[in-house]
């Protein structure tokens, strides 16, 4: 669908922290928009959204991946004290209830997604696709919006057909670069702990993430950013240096057709407008 350039809205994107200390990420306009995740302290959240420029009372809605701590932790606040709507599949929404350090009640807040089942919050049309992991279940977001779609995808175990088929369509890519093979095999971490990040079903490496971009790039794919890495087992630029090969092998000019950027686990990260 082609829109008139007057009538089309400024959108933003920023991480407001993406690793195992916690996750959430803001989409929006000026006039409305949605968290997804919710690992980040609520002071810390608004502390960001006012450094952009959005009003916290603009937040329609919080989608959930999963319900690891690291995602949920003030999913309660959200929805309990806030009554934003909280979004997930019916089993996400079962381990929330189950996690004992979250403490949220969402009567009032919870709302129910299906698999594949498109469904609207304000400008945008949003689908769930499944994610391996070894949560209770995992779920990426496709999101489209006017002539745009933008695709979450973190916590990822292996990639799959599912996972190709959503991100190959995305104009802008948050996708999870966790670890460097080398640096998780010579660290310290127990075998069983190496195991559980490598075996399929844990994280995605810095090789396998650089491979799927490199796979899926297209002149439409205009951002890409690099979550949830390591911090005992990566450093942000292993991570982009080898999705950056993996570019360039395609053609792809960084800086120009395509910007490239790994997210930082403590950080507000640059605003991103498009």
């Amino acid at each position: 669908m082609q829109y008139d350039l007057f009538t089309q809205h400024k959108y933003k994107f920023f991480s407001l922290g993406s690793g195992s200390s916690g996750n959430c990420y803001y989409l929006g306009s000026n006039e409305s928009g949605i968290l997804i995740d919710a690992g980040v302290g609520i002071r810390n959240v608004q502390k960001a959204l006012r450094e952009y420029g959005v009003s916290f009372d603009k937040i329609k809605a919080v989608l959930v991946t999963h319900d690891h701590a690291d995602h949920i932790k003030t999913v309660g606040c959200f929805g309990d004290k806030y009554n934003i709507p909280i979004y997930a599949t019916e089993t996400v929404h079962l381990g929330i209830q189950r996690n004992r350090g979250v403490q949220a009640n969402l009567y009032q807040s919870k709302r129910v997604i299906v698999k594949e089942t498109p469904f609207v919050i304000g400008d945008f049309s949003i689908m769930a696709f499944d994610v391996p992991h070894d949560s209770i279940e995992n779920v990426g977001y496709r999101i489209e919006f006017e002539d745009q779609t933008f695709v979450l995808i973190t916590d990822i175990g292996r990639i799959t057909d599912t996972i190709r088929e959503h991100a190959s369509r995305a104009n802008h890519l948050v996708i999870e670069a966790n670890y460097d093979e080398y640096l998780l095999q010579a660290g310290r971490y127990p075998y069983y702990l190496k195991e559980r990040i490598s075996n399929g079903t844990g994280h995605l490496s810095n090789r396998l993430s650089a491979e799927f971009i490199g796979s899926i790039y297209n002149e439409n794919l205009k951002n890409i950013w690099l979550c949830h890495l390591s911090q005992d087992n990566n450093k942000p630029e292993i991570a982009f240096k080898a999705v950056e090969e993996a570019l360039i092998s395609t053609g792809a000019e960084i800086g120009k057709g395509i910007r490239l950027e790994a997210l930082s686990r403590y950080k507000v990260s640059g605003l991103r407008e498009f």
